[in-house]
């Protein structure tokens, strides 16, 4: 609400970040509004006419890429947010920015849609400038169909200012940006909506099976009167109620409470990002990559197959040989 937003302008002014007082949103402990860094991934939600949205602000900074993929291996379209202010753009997308790691993890975690938001286009040195954001596209475009996504079915583009909110909930002004509307209307860069909010709402999502048995890994846990697990619906409908085998140890619970966030649900379908708490459960019983089902149950595995995808090689390790160390995020 408003208040809200005024208590965290006063605070960034204090703190001489007067244009970080958005972030603060998102950014709830003090060492991420101290560094102006994500470090964990911030949760929230909001409604449109249409759909119920879970957001995931996900890290941008190098060191906290585990809690990235994390963030990310929930989400079924991930927002790619490029600064198209000068010197930004090209220190993110160049070899060791993080642009590149960020869209390559999208892709291999299994995001359905990437929406490119070219961000700071109010900017002075951009001042919502068609050539720069031409010129920011066409880097992007090459490099994202490497990245195996298919730029005319699964990427869009879209210029905004997340500061003033243009582009976002309402189209910029044509005495701002002449450019866009003829653009948006005739389908360039394969989006026909003029803002972020309605080509959210207009994109399809394949695949989720209501009717098939409950399907829910267990991202993380914690106490509170009971044992509570945070996850995605990744299949199936869950109700209060409901009786549920955790894999892979085969107890059998009974689900106590569903809520998105701290709104209590009648049922959670595939897509949504839920807490479940579990009626007799202890800490011990419910842990990270146990998956949450009901009958028949998933299987249980000893051996599994990879596809690597190697993305970047260490420059003293310019070859991938046996005894490699490489890391294996689980999820």
């Amino acid at each position: 609400d408003k208040r809200t937003i005024e208590k965290y302008e006063a605070e960034a002014k204090e703190r001489n970040r007067e244009s970080w007082f958005l972030a603060f949103i998102m950014d709830t402990n003090e060492e991420e509004r101290a560094k102006g860094k994500t470090v964990e991934v911030g949760r929230a939600k909001f409604e449109t006419d249409l759909h119920r949205y879970s957001i995931l602000d996900a890290p941008g900074h190098k060191n906290y890429v585990p809690n990235m993929i994390m963030g990310a291996s929930q989400a079924d379209v991930g927002v790619l947010v490029i600064s198209a202010r000068k010197g930004e753009f090209e220190a993110g997308f160049d070899k060791g920015g993080q642009t590149r790691e960020h869209a390559l993890l999208a892709k291999t975690l299994g995001v359905t849609y990437l929406v490119v938001v070219i961000n700071k286009m109010d900017e002075p040195t951009v001042k919502w400038s068609k050539d720069r954001y031409d010129e920011c596209i066409g880097k992007l475009r090459p490099f994202l169909k490497g990245c195996g996504f298919k730029i005319k079915k699964e990427v869009k583009f879209m210029p905004i200012s997340g500061l003033n909110g243009a582009n976002v909930k309402d189209e910029v002004a044509e005495s701002e940006c002449g450019w866009w509307k003829k653009m948006w209307q005739a389908g360039d860069n394969n989006t026909d909506k003029p803002t972020l909010m309605s080509l959210l709402d207009s994109l399809d999502m394949k695949g989720r099976m209501a009717d098939a048995p409950v399907r829910i890994p267990v991202l993380d846990r914690y106490t509170d009167r009971g044992t509570i697990a945070m996850g995605k619906v990744e299949s199936g409908t869950i109700r209060p109620g409901m009786k549920v085998t955790v894999m892979p140890t085969r107890q059998k619970f009974k689900v106590d409470g569903v809520w998105s966030e701290e709104t209590p649900l009648a049922s959670a379908r595939p897509g949504e990002n839920v807490l479940v708490k579990l009626s007799g459960a202890s800490m011990e019983e419910v842990q990270k990559g146990f998956v949450i089902c009901t009958e028949p149950a998933c299987r249980s595995v000893d051996k599994l197959i990879c596809q690597i995808m190697v993305m970047d090689l260490p420059d003293q390790a310019r070859i991938l040989t046996a005894g490699f160390t490489a890391n294996f995020h689980a999820h």
